[in-house]
Parts: structure tokens; C-alpha cells; sequence
């Protein structure tokens, strides 16, 4: 049993002794107690009051210490970002957020995050040396091993960019970057669901995709792609050019700017996704058609989607998805319809619960995941032995 596995069974923060871990692991005591001296000099786990005595002098326990660093996470959207630090359990301690077109390019959007990053940090009394990594979400396909955007639609600039390289030259610590839904489908089950294996994070806002955790690990598939529902053909698009260039996508009739297009259309005074959304609360029959037809047209998508994976859960979110009721209609409608009776048994098709705080949240647990995964940890154990050089700095 590695140093890791030990870490493992403290990480649910329920103290306890060095006895009680030797009966768990099988472990010797004394090398039980070695190994807890090793994570209390990385700063991982830390003593936790005393526990009963029973005759003699009360044994010592050991507790998780998220305090002992923390975590950066990112969300940057089509025309807004957000920053947030979290401690090693994903508890937030400090967030921002700001208007910001991730077409203005790489530097100026980066340029931002290391800023906000560097705030967020000082106003925490927090040093640069505590952070331990950074988690940062993109609305667009990234290639998840090297944290590169890889020919992404909206962005200008970015199509191959090192991301990573560009937030090291600030911050000395592991840089992870993943697509923006599928952070958010990590931020969704950690928030709201954490005992949910199988589900599936929709994003409707200016683009539509889907972030698809099963068995418990998020899906990225061979190059990342995993998700890409918006470019799923519909029938009710044939004809329509979507803005990566192909006719007939799901995007190019039920993502935000089609919302708009199609209210204009009808004589409707709106030019944004939250236009839509304020005038279908208002009660506007015409914004209840379109938003519910968009239902039915993501409906026709996500049937398909839970006849082949099977998820307990889908989760709408994004900023279209403020629309409701109406739009989960439409999607339940066709859903219940297509899909086949044991898949739709116990299927919930839900709203987000974490809303506008999926993404950072998310992008937190991307980092969290890294700097506390088993592989990290035994590096970080073997460096502080002196047998190589650690990645990233554990300890204060």
C-alpha cells in the first residue's frame, strides 16, 4: 500500500488514529506512523484534537487538512469569466467575475486570469508559494493532454495556443484545462450530486454541448470531443448553415442567437440570450413557442444520447437554460417519447442546481483532482525523500 492509500482513507476529513489505520490497511503501526509523518511535512493531513483514552495517555488522531493549500478555478465563457480560489476540499473562499469576450484573444483573456488569480490570492493573505494548481474551462474543443484549444469556433486566436505555457509564466504550478461543459459537469455533481455516477452536463447558451460523466470519470473521448451535441443533425435544421459551416445542426436552431434570430423574426425587440429568457418569464406567447420548440429539437438529441449511455441524471444548464420549464418540456416531451422504457425508468431530467457556479466550480475540482491524485502524491512523497524533483510543491 502506497503513501497515496493512506491519504485516500483520511480524505473523507473523518479523523482518526494511527491504530485504527493500521486495522484498515494491514499496515505495521510504525509504518503506518511513518507514512502520516510524510503527509503531515507534505501538509496534506494535520493532528485533530485527542481520541478517548482508554487507561492511558489518549491517542493522537489525523485529520485531512484542506487549509494546507490552494486551488485556482476558472470559468471563461463566450462573453463573460469567472475566478474563484477553493481550498483542497473545493470549499470557496473568494471569487470574481467580469464581462469579457474570450474573442478579444489568448492575451488579453489570460492576461485577465493571471490578474484576477493574483488578487483573489492577496486578498486571502495567501502567497503565491500556496497555490498548487490551476483548473481553467474554454467554450471550445481543448485537447485535454495538452490544454490547447484545438481549431475552436468562437475563439480568434486561440486554435492551438498554449494555454498552460501562458498561466506558468505567472504561476510555477500544474496548469489543467478542459473544455467548458465538461467542467461544469464536474462542478454540477460535486455541488449537487456528488453520489451520482452517470450523468450528463447540457449546456444551451451561445453554442450547445454536453459534458458526460460515467462510471464515475468524465468522458472525453480519443481527442476530447466527447459531447459536441450542437452539431448533431436535426431534422428541423435541414437547410439552416450553422456557424462552423455544415447545414442542419442543433446549434444553428436551438442556441441562443437562433432563439433570437427567430423572436426578431417575429417581431420581437431582443439581441441577447437573457432577452429571450426576460421576455418568456414576462409571459410572451411567442418567446413560450420558440423556447419550447428548441426543447423538442435538443429533445430529439439527448433521446439518442440516453438510449446509448444511459445516464441516472441529465442536468440543463447555461444561460439559455434560464428559460425553464418551457425549454425542459420540450426536451422531457421527446425524451420520454424516443428513448427506449428501461432507459427512462429513474431518468431525471433536472435544471442545474449550481447554475452560474458549475464552471469555476468545476475547473476547481479539475485542479483539486490533479494535485491530490494518487500519481502526485507519490511524487510529491518521493521528492520530499530526496529520490527526484516534485512537480508541484505540496508543503508551505
Amino acid at each position: 500500500m502506497r503513501t497515496s492509500d493512506l491519504f485516500d482513507l483520511l480524505r473523507d476529513g473523518e479523523p482518526r488514529t494511527r491504530a485504527q489505520l493500521a486495522e484498515s490497511t494491514g499496515l505495521a503501526r510504525s509504518t503506518v506512523g511513518a507514512r502520516i509523518d510524510l503527509l503531515m511535512r507534505l501538509g496534506l493531513v494535520a493532528p485533530y484534537g485527542g481520541g478517548v483514552s482508554t487507561g492511558g495517555r489518549p491517542p493522537s488522531l489525523f485529520a485531512f487538512n484542506p487549509a494546507a493549500r490552494v486551488v485556482a478555478g476558472v470559468d471563461v465563457g463566450a462573453t463573460h469569466a469567472r475566478a474563484a480560489l477553493t481550498d483542497l476540499s473545493g470549499t470557496l473562499l473568494a471569487e470574481e467575475r467580469a464581462e469579457l469576450d474570450v474573442a478579444d484573444g489568448p492575451d488579453r483573456v489570460l492576461g485577465w486570469v493571471t490578474e484576477v488569480v493574483g488578487r483573489l490570492l492577496e486578498h486571502q493573505s495567501r502567497g503565491v508559494e500556496e497555490l498548487a494548481a490551476i483548473g481553467i474551462g474554454l467554450p471550445g474543443p481543448v485537447e485535454h493532454s495538452t490544454g490547447r484549444p484545438i481549431n475552436p469556433p468562437i475563439m480568434p486566436g486561440w486554435d492551438r495556443y498554449d494555454v498552460p505555457g501562458h498561466l506558468q509564466r505567472t504561476f510555477l504550478v500544474p496548469a489543467l484545462v478542459d473544455n467548458d461543459v465538461n467542467i461544469m459537469a464536474l462542478g454540477e455533481q460535486q455541488a449537487a450530486m456528488p453520489e451520482v455516477q452517470d450523468l450528463v452536463f447540457i449546456k444551451v447558451a451561445t453554442g450547445i454541448g454536453a459534458g458526460i460523466i460515467s462510471g464515475g470519470s468524465l468522458q472525453r473521448g480519443a481527442q476530447g470531443t466527447a459531447g459536441d451535441l450542437g452539431h448533431v443533425r436535426v431534422a428541423r435544421a435541414d437547410g439552416v448553415t450553422c456557424r462552423c459551416g455544415n447545414e442542419g445542426c442543433l446549434e444553428a436552431v436551438a442556441a441562443g442567437p437562433a432563439l433570437v434570430t427567430r423572436l426578431r423574426e417575429l417581431g420581437a425587440a431582443v439581441t441577447t440570450g437573457q432577452d429571450v429568457v426576460d421576455l418568456l418569464r414576462s409571459g410572451d406567447p411567442a418567446a413560450v413557442q420558440v423556447v419550447r420548440q428548441a426543447g423538442r429539437d435538443l429533445g430529439e438529441v439527448v433521446a439518442t444520447l440516453v438510449n446509448m449511455i444511459n445516464p441516472s441524471v441529465v442536468v440543463i444548464g447555461g444561460r439559455v437554460a434560464a428559460a425553464g420549464e418551457h425549454l425542459l418540456a420540450g426536451i422531457r416531451e421527446v425524451v420520454y417519447q424516443r428513448s427506449l422504457p428501461l432507459a427512462t425508468e429513474h431518468l431525471r431530467i433536472v435544471p442545474s442546481s449550481a447554475r452560474d457556479g458549475a464552471g469555476v466550480r468545476g475547473a476547481a475540482a479539475l485542479a483539486i483532482g490533479h494535485v491530490l491524485s494518487p500519481d502526485e502524491i507519490e511524487r510529491a512523497s518521493l521528492a520530499l525523500a530526496g529520490k527526484q524533483t516534485p512537480p508541484v510543491r505540496l508543503a508551505r
